[in-house]
């Protein structure tokens, strides 16, 4: 496969720095691969970069919680009161970042430091070594540590809470502009001249098993394109993606928001689809926490969980939009003009090549039982592991799902809150392409695909 193992290329703009005191992998430690088309280096383009887009380091990115009356008694009192969180330069951190800047999680008695990291890899091995207790990440990341996916060292970890649903994007460079939308059957014949050329087309995504580079699999696939035979597939942080475009080193890319907007705004590329377009109120991020320290501290995730949803139901009134794209686009965060995120945080959606709509799937926080840790979007993204050749054989898709999506702390979070919930459901799903997930059938769904690297 072209994505490297542990998620960094080593060669891209903006990783002059590792954030949060966390120790390097020993894979990490090695020299990285290099992609097909090196992409942005260089001390003087790393400054000038950094700058612009503000790659702050941890010791920048640390703030501390604000304070609202605690309301949790002796009993409910949580097992560790003060908790480092991660979070990645994307607007579908708001949940964690409103949670802190609000005092929702002081209300259940956590004192939180927010964290940025530079990279998916950073965080994943700072929740791993204990510098953090509690991270924003990609929903494949947990499965993938828990399962020691791609070489990396097995580290268990869970999901009982999904950030949000929707709002990411695949954008394609200006020179496709008026030749590709949203369909990559339109885009083959691009790649396939480029392939026979000798310098293949450039995609990037952020972390392997991650959501986004899954949805850049999916629709090159559903073109007929084979992501790791017919382009350069490589791992970008996602604040330096526009970056790498600006310059030349990359034809595509997905990403969360608001950097999708930007590539716009700065003239660069355009969206050719959404994820939304791809599968309506699909899952993207989640709260993520070591098994171990789980296992521990049953208490204070459930106070976490509480805190979470306080800010998830304010952040989905509309009205409060405005002041969440201002929070968040401080430098401490996302460090992004706030105009830039609130658009398509409303729904606004203009696709820089003509084409405009206002957006019903728009990012949700909490409606629609958002939050829910369902089981059946873990064996979907178990799938496309193995569609990709990621894994072996057949993993244990009812096991997996089960470890990983912590279904019993969320409802036990959510009881004690006396909030209801929309509950499990196992209903099949369909994406842009028609073809249906059923999730009794994982296996005939991940090998059913004709543009596949399964594993006999």
């Amino acid at each position: 496969m072209n994505d490297t193992t542990d998620g960094e290329t080593g060669s891209f703009v903006g990783e002059a720095h590792r954030p949060m005191g966390s120790k390097k992998r020993s894979s990490e430690a090695e020299a990285p691969r290099v992609a097909r088309r090196s992409l942005l280096t260089g001390a003087a383009s790393l400054g000038a970069i950094a700058a612009g887009l503000g790659c702050k380091s941890a010791s920048d990115a640390d703030q501390k919680s604000a304070s609202l009356p605690s309301i949790v008694g002796a009993a409910d009192r949580p097992e560790t009161a003060d908790l480092r969180v991660g979070i990645i330069a994307l607007t579908d951190c708001s949940p964690i970042v409103v949670a802190h800047e609000k005092g929702f999680f002081k209300k259940y008695g956590i004192n939180t430091t927010i964290v940025k990291g530079a990279s998916w890899a950073a965080i994943r091995d700072s929740l791993s070594n204990g510098d953090i207790q509690a991270t924003h990440m990609l929903l494949g990341m947990p499965l993938a540590s828990t399962m020691g996916l791609l070489g990396s060292p097995p580290k268990p970890m869970i999901i009982p809470w999904l950030l949000n649903r929707n709002g990411q994007a695949i954008t394609l460079k200006a020179a496709f502009k008026g030749k590709v939308r949203g369909d990559a059957k339109l885009l083959k014949p691009y790649v396939d001249e480029a392939k026979k050329q000798g310098t293949p087309l450039t995609f990037a995504m952020t972390f392997p098993p991650g959501t986004h580079a899954m949805w850049i699999r999916y629709f090159l696939a559903s073109g007929g394109i084979h992501p790791d035979k017919d382009v350069a597939l490589v791992t970008i942080p996602p604040p330096q993606m526009v970056s790498n475009m600006k310059v030349g080193k990359m034809d595509g890319f997905c990403v969360g928001e608001p950097w999708n907007a930007r590539a716009i705004a700065d003239g660069i590329g355009y969206t050719a689809l959404t994820t939304q377009d791809m599968w309506p109120d699909h899952p993207e991020k989640v709260c993520a926490f070591t098994e171990e320290f789980a296992e521990k501290n049953p208490k204070t995730v459930k106070a976490v969980l509480k805190g979470l949803h306080e800010a998830s139901v304010w952040l989905d009134d509309m009205k409060n939009r405005r002041e969440q794209a201002e929070i968040v686009s401080r430098p401490t965060y996302i460090n992004c003009p706030s105009e830039l995120i609130l658009g398509r945080l409303e729904g606004h959606y203009d696709y820089g090549d003509g084409r405009s709509k206002e957006d019903p799937n728009c990012m949700i926080f909490s409606s629609r039982n958002c939050n829910y840790p369902q089981p059946k979007y873990a064996k979907w993204w178990l799938s496309q592991f193995r569609r990709w050749g990621m894994v072996d054989t057949a993993p244990d898709y009812e096991g997996i799902a089960k470890r990983v999506m912590r279904t019993d702390l969320y409802e036990e979070a959510m009881n004690e809150l006396g909030v209801a919930h929309g509950g499990r459901t196992e209903s099949s799903e369909t994406l842009f392409d028609g073809l249906a997930f059923d999730p009794q059938r994982p296996e005939a769904y991940a090998t059913g695909f004709n543009v596949n690297s399964v594993k006999a």
